[in-house]
């Protein structure tokens, strides 16, 4: 009996949960989710990152840590704007050599423009045809789906150069 009841419960829970989590737009409202997430992680690593190891690559095959910065802004501008139709943000020139508060900056501007160009995308549009890196083709949902792996790539390497250079990145520091 007991079983039962502790069955029922469970039961009863878990369809309030689903009933309060359910979606007309599942796969939008989960990358929208995602996003604030991932701005706040990947900003508060580029902030963790002291000025004087933006020009840190851990090989000379790959990027600065300046780079990735800016390349994570620009890579966040130009997908968030073919996936809502919304145009991508003036150009500020910026190049890898700009200081980390101009790198940084632009790294929480691409963030917030993601935040307003998604906000009301639905997932109705996600067949919708988008022209996206290198020319080729691609539905809004398949710009989406490279929008998250990007975030979870980016991140990624952020990390590794933070550790690399003896700081925990912002996921792996004891909670406050």
């Amino acid at each position: 009996m007991k079983r039962a009841s502790y069955l029922l419960a469970l039961g009863m829970l878990t369809s309030l949960t689903i009933a309060k989590t359910s979606s007309s737009n599942p796969v939008s409202d989960a990358v929208r989710s995602q996003l604030d997430r991932r701005a706040k992680i990947m900003v508060a690593a580029a902030e963790e990152m002291p000025a004087e190891k933006f020009n840190y690559k851990p090989t000379p095959e790959q990027m600065t840590f300046a780079h990735l910065t800016l390349h994570i802004a620009q890579s966040n501008n130009f997908l968030c704007s073919k996936i809502s139709g919304t145009p991508e943000p003036e150009d500020q020139k910026l190049t890898e050599n700009d200081p980390k508060d101009k790198l940084t900056a632009a790294l929480k501007a691409s963030f917030d423009y993601c935040s307003s160009a998604l906000a009301k995308m639905d997932d109705a549009r996600l067949n919708e045809i988008v022209t996206l890196f290198g020319g080729h083709e691609a539905t809004k949902a398949a710009g989406m789906i490279a929008l998250t792996n990007d975030w979870a790539d980016h991140y990624a390497a952020e990390a590794m150069y933070l550790r690399l250079n003896g700081l925990l990145p912002p996921t792996a520091q004891p909670k406050k």
